[in-house]
């Protein structure tokens, strides 16, 4: 597939501390180990340790997460002392939702390949972080193939992870085409977490990628010490509100805001925050409550039964895998970095934040349009007014800008003022007066004309605006809004082309042309 990139400031759809990350602004060196280079690599693999017996209890857990299907990768390889992983993370949308997942888990099965090839002594593995234990099932329900958007309709709640994915053969009986992977995985699987894992394992087959369900008892005991210190001394809410402090006194916008407790409380159809009142433990919006000594003994028999928030799961993650970096997204970066202090406290290391890869995927028929109208797709970055305007410029067979007669008209009343001053100092008012009144008719004026020309070339211009929203639908980024499957489906090696396409130390916005 033939690409090109465009710098990722020039998209204009990313926020400044992370624009500021990539670019290894000098006021954000202290909230960050090592940058995501392959000297930070070299770094971070000389300094991760990680025990023998974690190892085996995270080898466990997945051989038995593993178990219902056919095929799966070798385990065991994560047995070997040389060998860490590279992980992102993402909700279990519906038919894997919008199209960046995709985008997320090529960046980090690259990423392990390259890093092979440049230290062949050690392995890398890519994990797909399932965020099985979220309840925001609003955010996962939805998808949109072809322009329509499909929506999964169901009175299951709690984490989402442990619903019955049956409900969702309405929607596969619904889309234009059968797609039997996606079928298979959900209606013969129990639970979303086993149906993603299987289609992901189908659409990266011999990739290496391993799926990991976090919501498991004996990964969760693993972190029951850092579930205590937050319950009783609530250690993380203190070093997140140290960090974004110097983050705003930097400047910067922080996306996170700690509790005093960073855990929910667990069970099937139930995710709620655990808050502390008058000297007991409640759980929110039920009648669940415990003394102090006995959510401490819930921790120890039942550590499955706390499910960390956005403050405290990538120190979990980053305690229980054998982890170097992390793949995210613009959001995903910046508050990553709210978190060092908490690493720090906790004496786990902070992992590489990389940017996943961005893309534009434009099509044949796309092409042909760019190519007829004589744009570049680079212009179609732009907002709608602007890409307009341009445009109508552009294509115009005359000048419709009156710059050059309002700079005559200021040299005009530069001579009139002059004239005026020698007879009464008390002239240039008028003057300036008159002189601005002028400027204005020929501003008004100057966008009359272009506004009349955008009518004598409304064809093309409707043309130029239907293209822009089927590349950025709804004036957003492509990936941000539309499945993978408006591709696949008419080319099923399109995950292998852009295997085969997208560099994951590239930190550029790709441009690819199927």
């Amino acid at each position: 597939m033939p690409s090109q990139t465009l710098e990722l400031k020039a998209v204009g759809a990313f926020p400044k501390l992370f624009l500021d990350y990539i670019t290894k602004n000098e006021a954000l060196a202290t909230f960050y180990s090592q940058f995501p280079d392959i000297e930070g690599f070299r770094k971070a693999i000389q300094s991760r340790n990680f025990t023998q017996e974690k190892r085996q209890t995270l080898v466990s857990a997945l051989e038995k997460q593993y178990s219902h299907l056919d095929s799966k990768p070798d385990f065991s390889i994560l047995l070997d002392d040389k060998t860490f992983t590279v992980t992102t993370g993402h909700q279990l949308n519906i038919f894997t939702g919008p199209l960046y997942v995709i985008y997320k888990i090529v960046t980090i099965i690259n990423l392990a390949k390259k890093l092979k090839t440049e230290f062949p002594e050690y392995n890398f593995v890519p994990v797909y972080w399932m965020a099985s234990e979220d309840h925001d099932f609003e955010e996962i329900s939805v998808f949109n193939l072809f322009g329509k958007n499909y929506k999964w309709e169901t009175t299951q709640k709690g984490a989402v992870g442990r619903m019955n994915p049956a409900e969702l053969r309405a929607i596969c009986d619904q889309i234009p085409e059968r797609v039997e992977f996606f079928q298979n995985a959900y209606l013969n699987q129990g639970t979303l977490a086993n149906a993603v894992r299987c289609y992901m394992s189908h659409l990266f087959q011999d990739e290496g990628l391993i799926c990991l369900d976090a919501d498991d008892t004996a990964l969760k005991a693993i972190f029951s010490s850092v579930i205590k210190d937050d319950l009783l001394h609530h250690t993380a809410s203190k070093a997140v509100h140290e960090t974004s402090e110097k983050l705003h006194a930097s400047g910067y916008h922080t996306q996170i805001t700690p509790r005093e407790i960073n855990f929910f409380y667990l069970e099937d159809g139930l995710r709620e925050r655990i808050v502390q009142e008058d000297g007991a433990y409640k759980i929110l919006h039920t009648d669940i409550s415990f003394t102090e000594a006995e959510i401490l003994q819930l921790v120890d028999s039942n550590p499955e039964r706390f499910s960390p928030n956005v403050v405290l799961r990538p120190l979990y993650q980053e305690t229980i895998l054998p982890n170097l970096a992390y793949i995210g997204g613009p959001s995903e970066v910046p508050y990553w970095l709210q978190l060092k202090g908490v690493f720090d406290h906790y004496q786990e290391q902070f992992p590489l934040l990389m940017p996943r890869n961005f893309a534009l995927v434009v099509n044949e028929a796309s092409r042909k349009k760019i190519d007829k109208l004589g744009i570049t797709t680079e212009e179609l970055f732009a907002d709608e007014v602007t890409l307009r305007k341009s445009f109508v410029e552009k294509n115009s067979r005359k000048s419709l800008s009156l710059a050059f007669e309002i700079d005559e008209i200021n040299d005009i009343f530069e001579r009139i003022l002059k004239k005026a001053l020698m007879i009464e100092a008390t002239m240039k008012g008028p003057v300036e007066g008159v002189k601005a009144k002028s400027i204005n008719s020929l501003e008004h004026l100057e966008k009359r004309i272009k506004r009349a020309e955008e009518r004598n070339q409304e064809g093309s211009v409707n043309q130029l605006l239907a293209l822009k929203e089927k590349l950025f639908p709804g004036g957003g980024l492509q990936e941000r809004k539309e499945n993978f499957l408006n591709f696949y489906l008419n080319d099923n090696l399109f995950i292998k082309k852009l295997l085969d396409t997208l560099d994951p130390l590239d930190y550029s916005f790709n441009i690819i042309e199927i």
